[in-house]
């Protein structure tokens, strides 16, 4: 029994995720899966009706889940950055879910890449520690306080300020921040996976050559790991990295990022592949409860309008199937979208004229065909 928590969210993660959930309930019925799935009211209209962002009664809910299948987060009546950090962010950092895994796959002909050589990239990025900690703050030489302390989960800082006063100027600052036991944790779950994916190397993306520190942390402990597990590691600069997922993917099998860096690379991967829509995250903890998700954010302009690609939401679906134990059923999934493809049965954004139910009626026909 695979127990889901189902947070459809906002803006058009309620129609993606109601498609998501009609090709797993045919996977239901069709086979061993067995779900039991509590629906959770978390997003925008709650936080309006009531200041609720993440509650204890959510986090002692969710906690009971194997899985949380999330849909959008984010709403024009809400100040950008109140229901990401509070919902979404906050999730990840209370069920420590320190990996997040986007694969970045070529769905021809939407790639538009002038190959049609096919191409398959699992992108693992650092999820809890770099430059997203929120570590951070403003300061002004009119202020008397020469001193900023910051407390964020684990970490607390203490920073002397004077040495950057100037009576003309204010300040903000962000503080990327790793740990060796964050990075050893980390890279272990990289090498495991690279293991499984039969992979004799790993790409390890970094800016090592301007944030020495920082990096040169991050690459001695890889360098660590790679040879206890007997991998070759290919270190590369992410502005090299950028440019050669666009020129040469197909290069390219397990690439571990940091957080920032991660998430600026999977979205251009998300463009590679063939668009936004086409996208799907795993927020992954070996420890608890991991977390499943389109990318496509809410998209408020088309909400409730049908046009909604619900392809990344069943690309996530496909990886909490692939995380608990069903890989045959996540290839069956994989595969009927690429033959809703093929059939042309697409919604807008990717040429077509069909509607996001339609869409999901198409795939959730062609599971076991």
């Amino acid at each position: 029994m695979l127990k889901v928590a189902v947070i459809p969210g906002d803006g058009i993660g309620e129609e993606v995720i109601a498609e998501g959930l009609k090709v797993l309930r045919v996977m239901e019925e069709n086979d061993s899966l067995k779900l039991d799935t509590v629906e959770m009211e978390m997003g925008a209209n709650r936080y309006l009706r009531s200041g609720d962002l993440l509650t204890d009664e959510d986090v002692a809910l969710l906690t009971e889940q194997n899985a949380i299948y999330f849909g959008a987060i984010g709403d024009p009546r809400v100040a950008p950055g109140i229901l990401e950090r509070g919902i979404l962010l906050a999730m990840r950092a209370r069920f420590d879910q320190f990996v997040n895994h986007r694969p970045v796959k070529s769905w021809h002909p939407f790639t538009p890449l002038r190959s049609e050589r096919e191409f398959y990239i699992d992108f693992l990025r650092e999820n809890t520690e770099d430059v997203y900690m929120g570590a951070g703050g403003t300061f002004s030489a009119s202020d008397p306080s020469s001193s900023v302390h910051i407390e964020r989960g684990m970490y607390t800082l203490d920073l002397e300020l004077n040495a950057f006063m100037d009576k003309d100027n204010d300040f903000a600052f962000e503080i990327g921040l790793l740990s060796r036991n964050g990075v050893e944790r980390f890279a272990e779950y990289v090498m495991e996976f690279a293991k499984k994916r039969g992979e004799s190397k790993v790409t390890v993306v970094d800016k090592a050559n301007v944030c020495k520190q920082l990096y040169g942390l991050w690459r001695e402990v890889f360098s660590q790991k790679g040879e206890e597990h007997g991998l070759d590691l290919d270190f590369m600069f992410v502005d090299a990295m950028a440019m050669a997922l666009v020129r040469r993917p197909w290069d390219y099998g397990v690439v571990a990022t940091p957080n920032m860096f991660g998430d600026i690379l999977t979205d251009l991967g998300a463009e590679v592949q063939g668009g936004i829509g086409l996208a799907a995250s795993g927020n992954i903890t070996p420890f608890g409860v991991s977390m499943f998700e389109p990318v496509h954010g809410s998209a408020p302009d088309i909400a409730g309008q049908g046009k909604a690609n619900p392809f990344g939401a069943f690309l996530a679906a496909k990886m909490m199937l692939d995380q608990f134990g069903h890989p045959d059923l996540g290839k069956r999934l994989q595969d009927a979208i690429g033959l809703c493809i093929s059939n042309g049965t697409l919604t807008p954004d990717m040429g077509g004229t069909s509607t996001t139910s339609q869409v999901g009626d198409a795939v959730a026909e062609l599971i076991f065909k």
